[in-house]
């Protein structure tokens, strides 16, 4: 199953509202088989009754910092109209490899669906969360990189050959 599987995410940030195509630069025919998947933040029927949260919830969020929120049924359509708000867009291209007979289309299907929800989870959040990283310098996110790659580091799990040695 080594080469058989594989999950890739790659990410553009770009300072728009998701209007630009293939920003991924994704050769013709690979671009014809991307499904392109629009998520709204402020849109509650996005969200998993179990993951949601009320304070993470753009649409009844107010940032005390910026002032931003909350985000209202028409928050794009009054982002686009307002040139002064910075706008920006992440882009997300998920790859998925998984070949095995039989379960291919159901796991792909699955890890899709799992993906949208991760996202969309995360950026709810990153919006509500905003007066908590709006002052950080690019020094003290380095900084906190740094500490959660040593964090990971001693509790990942030891790989012997292509084998997981799972403590029990």
């Amino acid at each position: 199953m080594k080469d058989d599987f594989f999950i890739k995410i790659e990410t553009w940030h770009k300072p728009d509202l998701g209007t630009l195509e293939n920003v991924h630069g994704l050769d013709p025919n690979t671009w014809k088989t991307v499904e392109i998947v629009h998520i709204d933040i402020a849109d509650q029927s996005q969200v998993e009754p179990s993951d949601y949260k009320a304070d993470e919830d753009p649409a009844l969020f107010q940032s005390v910092k910026t002032k931003r929120g909350p985000l209202g049924p028409n928050w794009k359509k009054e982002l686009a109209s307002n040139p002064d708000c910075p706008q920006m867009c992440a882009y997300k291209l998920v790859t998925i490899k998984f070949k095995w007979w039989g379960l291919q289309s159901k796991v792909e299907n699955f890890i899709q669906k799992q993906e949208k929800r991760i996202f969309t989870n995360f950026h709810r959040q990153l919006f509500c969360w905003i007066d908590k990283w709006i002052d950080l310098t690019m020094e003290d996110i380095r900084r906190m990189e740094d500490e959660t790659q040593k964090e990971l580091e001693t509790v990942r799990l030891p790989v012997c050959g292509n084998s997981l040695i799972l403590p029990f």
